[in-house]
């Protein structure tokens, strides 16, 4: 295959915004007053679209061509692959926060992403995290915070976030909060084979039957469940469980660039069963892998304090970072197959 020959970049882009309520009007601001017709304006200048929407204990999924978007009342996860402009829908998103939404402002805002397989393939404000920080300092304005962990020569993470104002009161999330992501590549053959549209016999498979049976429905048990076949292989999921809880799959299953992303912000005191679920799904040759928790949040991160992170059976870790930002501890780890 030549060198960009199909080429696909599965690493998403994901823009997490919360917001500030009307002071004068405490229950107002609600992120869900926001249509799918005009997520789906906002998504057309992004170059993605709506494939599929569920809804769930108060909160909304939309499975996109290109990723996913998740809608709760006070917090907007827009998350992109691909050569989409997932920035580009944040001027729109903020526009309608105030005029349809009735929120005051940001209270907090988080950009990551890891490092692109092609950066060079981006659009302009993707092609390095130097212009999305330029352009995110004059979209947001105030002051921001941009890290780099991990390795600037192999596999590194980048995050962009606000700094606290004094000025403004109602900054900060005040609620529990934490986000589990991991960030697979060099995945195994036979298990990424398993991820094409259509079955040996040449028929389309059932996104829910397949669920069942590979033991994907299994990693939150109850959750209701979207997901999507793309053509020829590829394939998405998005998980609803109870409050504004989700999770959510993106596979790019190509042995010469393959990829796979999982994330979640249910609350457990220990995601080893979790973690354990997903490596033995996808079998990745290395993976990287972080843990936001705030304050407030529940999660026992004695084992992240530690000084390789996580045990994770048969691979090794090769980098682990710490960073506390301002009501938030992450954990980064990055992990290679081995002997462990």
């Amino acid at each position: 295959m030549g060198d960009d020959v199909g080429f696909f970049e599965g690493v998403e882009k994901l823009m997490e915004i919360w917001f500030q309520e009307k002071s004068d009007q405490d229950d107002r601001g609600d992120a869900r007053e926001i249509t799918r017709q005009q997520w789906e304006t906002i998504l057309k200048s992004v170059n993605c679209e709506i494939i599929d929407e569920i809804k769930h204990d108060g909160h909304t999924a939309y499975l996109l061509s290109e990723s996913s978007l998740f809608v709760s009342k006070n917090r907007i996860i827009l998350k992109t692959c691909g050569t989409t402009l997932c920035l580009q829908a944040l001027p729109h998103i903020l526009k309608l926060s105030k005029t349809v939404c009735g929120f005051d402002g940001i209270s907090d805002f988080f950009y990551s992403r890891k490092n692109f397989m092609k950066p060079d393939k981006q659009p302009h404000m993707h092609k390095s995290f130097q212009a999305e920080v330029e352009y995110l300092d004059k979209i947001i304005g105030g002051t921001s915070a941009a890290y780099c962990l991990g390795r600037l020569n192999g596999d590194c993470w980048f995050l962009y976030t606000l700094n606290d104002l004094p000025s403004q009161k109602n900054f900060g999330v005040k609620v529990p909060d934490q986000t589990l992501e991991l960030l697979m590549v060099d995945l195994d053959r036979e298990a990424m084979s398993q991820f094409c549209k259509l079955d040996k016999n040449g028929d389309p498979k059932s996104p829910a039957v397949f669920t069942e049976n590979t033991g994907l429905a299994d990693v939150f048990k109850g959750s209701k469940i979207s997901a999507e076949f793309f053509d020829p292989c590829g394939f998405s999921l998005n998980g609803l469980i109870e409050k504004d809880f989700y999770w959510t799959i993106h596979v790019t299953p190509e042995p010469e660039f393959s990829y796979v992303s999982f994330e979640t912000n249910a609350p457990r005191k220990n995601y080893s069963e979790v973690l354990d679920k997903i490596i033995k799904i996808f079998k990745p040759g290395r993976f990287a892998m972080t843990l936001f928790v705030n304050y407030l949040s529940t999660v026992d991160c004695s084992v992240w304090e530690e000084r390789n992170g996580p045990h994770i059976a048969g691979y090794d870790c090769q980098d682990k970072q710490v960073a506390r930002l301002q009501d938030y501890s992450l954990f980064y780890t990055n992990y290679k197959a081995g002997c462990s």
